[in-house]
């Protein structure tokens, strides 16, 4: 059966009122929890972007269910430091953790100074990236000079048995090449007429069999107008879609490239509605794809009415159509 998921963003809240909604996100009955990891926000007016690797250890001491990240190794962080920290967070809670790997944004690796590539070299990019942090996770003493270089490094403090590694796509394209290598995919919402084909696609490349986890943008208050306003103010770049937000560099940006989006453009892209029972119906859409997690990831500021009311009456609906 689906399990439904809290996602936590770092762009919009502040970490600690997020280790907040973590923890009652598990008191109002989600079974797990994802989170972003930015450099930067989307927009000045989410105006957030906390750490996400230490944030996770505490998310993980104060819950008891399963979080997992969505990052990006090879520019930003050098795939033995997410090797490490993924490592030592699964020392620490076995079977708990896990990791989702993107070709990553601009956005959050430009600070470095390196080249941003084009997207092809960017996934090769990425590949050498997991191969390298597999070996180190299996305790070899890893050389490697390609796109990556690693000199020497070996991981002393490793799990039992390391994270898995989830591979994050939106095409339909790139689902079926992170079927190949990945040991499941996370990917976002669309109509599902056009989800469907990505997830086909992710299993017919070599993820059969393996987990599909999905990150539903959705917004809900008392009332629609506030719903949609909400998604209009917090989450009008999710519009661009990875052709264009991909290269963009800074939130001001993404304010620029999405100056001339009406609100109503919105609703393709974040679930927007006030009754909970649309919100259960569009979730049970999703999970009738076959998705084994779907995280819910609100785009308000106000987490805690959300988790409330979606914990009182939306959760226990999915669960029962669902049972």
């Amino acid at each position: 059966m689906t399990r439904f998921g809290f996602h936590a963003s770092h762009e919009q809240i502040a970490p600690g009122a997020l280790l907040r909604h973590v923890r009652r996100a598990q008191e109002v009955g989600f079974a797990a929890a994802m989170c972003s990891d930015h450099f930067a926000p989307f927009g000045t007016v989410q105006g957030q972007s906390g750490h996400a690797w230490p944030w996770l250890g505490s998310a993980l001491a104060v819950t008891e269910f399963p979080i997992g990240v969505v990052t990006a190794p090879g520019q930003r962080y050098h795939p033995a430091i997410v090797a490490q920290a993924a490592a030592t967070l699964t020392e620490m809670f076995p079977d708990r953790f896990w990791m989702a790997v993107g070709s990553g944004q601009a956005l959050n690796e430009h600070i470095t100074g390196e080249r941003w590539p084009p997207k092809p070299e960017r996934n090769a990019r990425l590949r050498e990236s997991v191969e390298i942090i597999r070996e180190l996770f299996d305790g070899g003493c890893v050389t490697h000079r390609g796109r990556v270089t690693v000199d020497r490094a070996m991981l002393y403090t490793r799990p039992a048995k390391p994270p898995p590694i989830i591979g994050a796509a939106v095409s339909a394209e790139t689902a079926r090449w992170v079927g190949g290598w990945a040991d499941g995919l996370i990917t976002i919402n669309q109509p599902v007429d056009q989800l469907r084909p990505v997830i086909e696609a992710f299993r017919d490349g070599g993820g059969k069999g393996k987990p599909v986890r999905l990150q539903v943008h959705l917004s809900w208050a008392r009332d629609e107008e506030t719903a949609l306003r909400l998604a209009y103010e917090q989450w009008r770049p999710a519009i661009l879609g990875s052709g264009i937000g991909w290269d963009l560099a800074m939130p001001e940006d993404f304010e620029q490239a999405t100056a001339y989006v009406r609100p109503d453009d919105l609703r393709t892209h974040v679930l927007v509605a006030a009754d909970p029972a649309r919100h259960a119906q569009w979730l049970r859409e999703y999970a009738d794809l076959g998705v084994d997690e779907i995280f819910l990831h609100h785009v308000g500021r106000d987490q805690e009415e959300f988790l409330d009311v979606f914990g009182t009456e939306v959760l226990p609906e999915l669960k029962r159509q669902l049972s």
